[in-house]
């Protein structure tokens, strides 16, 4: 496991030391890239580590007689810390950057793991969860800022690199809970370790960057926050950020309906062995690392309303049918849904930030805060579901949740794209 872990640490990203954001050494076209991959790194490792809380599940209800409602409650645990203090990070940085928090934040995800991985009651297993989810909502708000301010203006695929290490990351973990962890027992969750402590050397570095880079202004004509955006009425932004709220509600509670119980889908209704479902969670779970990558580079190209749209209500006719198939295309059906629906954080990210210049920690921790906190109590909830009405029944219902994409019609266009013909027709009722 361990060489599994290190394997990159080999030849970790060499960091640019120009003095400005698109300065010799990791630089293309304006974007250090040196600074991306190492977020990008720094992210899988992070991602990888929250993933093997979902991934143990199987092993955890075994072990400690556990229901569904407490395995949600788990989830819960870590993504409501997250989801509460990410965007108090991103509020107070904003006011005063502080580039070594990083390695402060993987810090707290090391002593959850090593607190995980001794766990002998279920009380203290909600703690460790509680401390890998602390150190996430430090992690993102200011990984996403420095993503920001390494883009040379490529905000969209800035961030697409930065969330495709997290999705990566998300993909690996349960292929690492299914032949690491199940083979050699709970204890062996603190090899994990080591990937948390090469993070912290990586991001010590990143902060380095940081520190010296954070005053450097955004290429010209590049800068956060166009001018439609900075335009709107408050009470049409307040609006618009609603609307995102209630996007993301509809993709992360579905998302979470298959990180959380889609080994247990598989298990109940094909009668799969545990490893067999691990792996099919991480073929989804690749299958949401690729989607991710394509969404921030597509919005830059075409915008990211047209990219919110498809990623939420494309996913309907393909949700619509999982539950009534076999196994063969209940694979191929998450896959496709995992591809559509991971292209839209991105673009939903960067479109936020536009419509709140100057404030990209806060975007940046209450989106990610969201993107947790709502996962997690989706996954407390439909654990509670599954109790009661059965996991089959759940994925009927969570099904019609991306009938909710038809609320970006309400968006406005901070862009200055031309919105197509049925979405203007949409919208004048």
């Amino acid at each position: 496991m361990s060489q599994i872990a290190l394997a990159p640490a080999a030849a970790p990203p060499s960091l640019p030391s120009a003095a400005t954001p698109g300065g010799a050494g990791g630089s293309a076209g304006g974007t250090t890239f040196a600074v991306l991959l190492s977020l990008s790194f720094c992210h899988l490792l992070n991602d990888m580590i929250q993933s093997l809380v979902p991934a143990l599940y199987p092993i955890l209800k075994a072990n400690y007689a556990l229901d569904f409602g407490q395995i949600g409650l788990i989830t819960l645990a870590f993504q409501f810390t997250a989801s509460l203090l990410q965007p108090l990070v991103g509020l107070v940085t904003d006011r005063r950057p502080m580039p070594y928090s990083l390695p402060v934040g993987m810090a707290s995800t090391l002593v959850g793991l090593l607190v995980l991985s001794q766990a002998s009651s279920y009380p203290v297993i909600l703690m460790a969860a509680a401390l890998i989810g602390i150190g996430s909502s430090v992690f993102h708000p200011e990984s996403s800022r420095v993503a920001r301010l390494a883009s040379g203006g490529r905000f969209g695929l800035a961030q697409s690199l930065f969330q495709v290490g997290g999705n990566f990351g998300q993909a690996i973990g349960p292929l690492l809970a299914a032949f690491v962890v199940a083979p050699r027992g709970q204890g062996s969750i603190a090899w994990f370790s080591a990937a948390a402590l090469l993070g912290m050397v990586v991001l010590f570095r990143v902060g380095g960057w940081y520190a010296r880079n954070r005053h450097a202004a955004l290429p010209r004509g590049r800068r956060a926050g166009s001018g439609s955006a900075a335009a709107l009425p408050r009470k049409r932004v307040t609006l618009a950020i609603a609307v995102l709220v209630m996007l993301l509600f509809s993709k992360n509670v579905y998302t979470a309906s298959l990180s959380s119980y889609y080994t247990f889908y598989l298990i109940n209704r094909f009668e799969l062995s545990v490893q067999s479902a691990q792996v099919l969670l991480f073929v989804y779970l690749g299958a949401v690392v690729l989607g991710g990558l394509a969404g921030g580079a597509v919005g830059d190209r075409i915008g990211r309303l047209p990219v919110i749209w498809f990623s939420i209500l494309g996913a309907l006719p393909f949700t619509l049918a999982l539950p009534y198939v076999g196994l063969v295309p209940t694979v191929a059906l998450t896959i496709v849904i995992g591809l559509i629906m991971s292209s839209s954080f991105s673009a939903i990210l960067v479109y936020a930030q536009e419509l709140l210049p100057g404030k990209v920690g806060l975007v940046a921790g209450l989106f990610f805060g969201l993107s947790f906190g709502l996962g997690g109590l989706g996954a407390a909830a439909l654990g509670e579901l599954a109790d009661s009405i059965g996991i089959d029944a759940v994925y009927r219902l969570c099904s019609f949740l991306p009938f909710l994409g038809l609320l970006t019609a309400l968006l406005p266009n901070v862009e200055g794209r031309a919105a197509p013909a049925w979405v203007a027709r949409f919208r004048r009722g």
